[in-house]
């Protein structure tokens, strides 16, 4: 029996996209399954706002280092004086 061009995509496309239907559908049933023993954690309670010109330990420590990453230094060859927000 021999079999047209056509006849032969069609299927191999219909093969395929029937395929990737049924991952979708298994990858549905699989979070809807794992998903059902999670329970909701509480939201983290938000720091307390700074204030606009205060520059913390923090921020100073980040900048350091890329600027340390950036020039591809050690970060302790680099020296902040002073930070001024813009």
């Amino acid at each position: 029996m021999e079999y047209s061009s056509i006849f032969v995509c069609l299927m191999g496309m219909g093969t395929v996209f029937f395929g990737l239907i049924c991952l979708i559908v298994l990858t549905y049933l699989m979070s809807a399954v794992v998903g059902r023993g999670k329970k909701a954690a509480p939201a983290p309670v938000p720091a307390a706002p700074q204030t606009a010109g205060e520059v913390t330990p923090e921020l100073v420590a980040a900048v350091s280092a890329a600027l340390a990453e950036e020039l591809g230094t050690d970060i302790t060859g680099i020296r902040i004086v002073s930070m001024k927000k813009v």
